[in-house]
Order: structure tokens, then sequence, then C-alpha cells
């Protein structure tokens, strides 16, 4: 099965579903891993926190790590909008990879460029069988994610974790507060569901 993982920057997917991932690539799935963005930012003083070239790198070797090929899209981080050419992109992916699952992100999330990037993604994938929407951060927003497909990822918590921990410059930044936050998210989903650990997706369409 080809899998194709979408994220808005380097470091959501691992996030979002990293584990479901490395569960992909482990039992001989083809993952691909697209990031809209170049990643890098400025905080409000316009002094950069993160560069362009260390987010690529990092997310090179976070891909390594999960056994994914990462494929890096040109917009400016916060400046990612839903258009024809974002949608082209995705498309071609979708179609010269011959993808039968995607992870995006949950449309209801409050980060601009997440938001654009899932609506970009239901567009451009209407014809893939299998639709996922995950949650890569802790915001709160006025539309309720609703959780109602889950996968077991005790496993490859352990994978999830080192692919999180190789965006070296985002990890000392916030990164025991990453990790903290999304093991209990990973607890809390597994407890519903009867196991150590788990990662909960919006489901969209599930067609086999």
């Amino acid at each position: 099965m080809n899998i194709l993982a979408i994220g808005a920057h380097f470091d959501d997917i691992e996030l979002g579903c990293g584990g479901s991932i490395a569960k992909h690539t482990a039992k001989g799935d083809k993952v691909y891993i697209y990031v809209a963005t170049t990643s890098g930012y400025s905080d409000y003083a316009k002094q950069a926190v993160r560069d362009n070239d260390v987010a690529l790198n990092e997310g090179k070797n976070a891909a390594k790590i999960l056994g994914a090929e990462v494929t890096r899209g040109n917009c400016e981080t916060l400046k990612l909008e839903f258009n024809d050419e974002l949608n082209i992109d995705i498309i071609k992916l979708i179609e010269e990879k011959k993808i039968d699952q995607i992870y995006t992100h949950w449309h209801g999330d409050i980060h601009h460029d997440h938001a654009a990037l899932s609506k970009a993604t239901l567009q451009a994938g209407r014809h893939v069988k299998r639709i996922l929407m995950y949650r890569s951060n802790w915001y709160q927003s006025p539309t309720d994610f609703r959780g109602n497909f889950y996968i077991d990822i005790t496993e490859t918590w352990h994978i999830k974790e080192k692919a999180i921990q190789a965006h070296e410059s985002e990890y000392k930044r916030v990164g025991e507060k990453w990790l903290s936050f999304f093991k209990n998210e990973a607890q809390n989903a597994g407890q519903r569901i009867g196991v150590p650990l788990a990662e909960v997706f919006e489901l969209i369409k599930w067609i086999e």
C-alpha cells in the first residue's frame, strides 16, 4: 500500500501520526512525506527561530528514522494558502505515487497553515480511498476534534519519539513539552481502545 503523509511544517507529521507512519513502514508499505512549507520562521521581533536549511536537514533525518521518503514544497511558513498551486502539488504526488491512503491536518486546526493544507488535501485527494486527519498541536479550537479512528502505536512509540527528537532546533525549545503532551494523548487514546499507546484521527473516508 502507498501512503502519503501531508504536513505544513517539518515536525507536524512526526507529532500527529509518526507512530502510525512507522507502523506502515514496518509492515512494508511505501510511505511518502510531503511538507508544504520551507518551515523556517522568525519571532515577532523578526529574530530567526529556525532556518529553512536546518528545518530541511532535520526533516530528512526524521523521515529516515520513520523509513519514509520526503518531499518539500516551496511555500513560506505562515503564508500557506488554499490555491491551485498547492492543490496541483498534492494531486501530482497522489497520481505519480499511486496513493492509497492519506494522513493530513485536521481541518478545524486554528493554525492558518494547517487549516489551509487540510482543505487542499481534501480537494486534491477526493478520489483517494482513505483519508485520516490528525492533530499536531495543543491549541484550543471552537470546533471539536471528532477522534473516531484509532491506531495502536505501542510497538512504534519509540520510533515516533526519536523522529520528534530529530528536529533538534525545535526540540531544544519545546521538546519536553512535546513529548509529555503527545505521550499523554497517546496513553489516553490507548486507554479508550484497551492498548498502552495509540494515535487517534478524525476519519474522512475509508473504502476497502
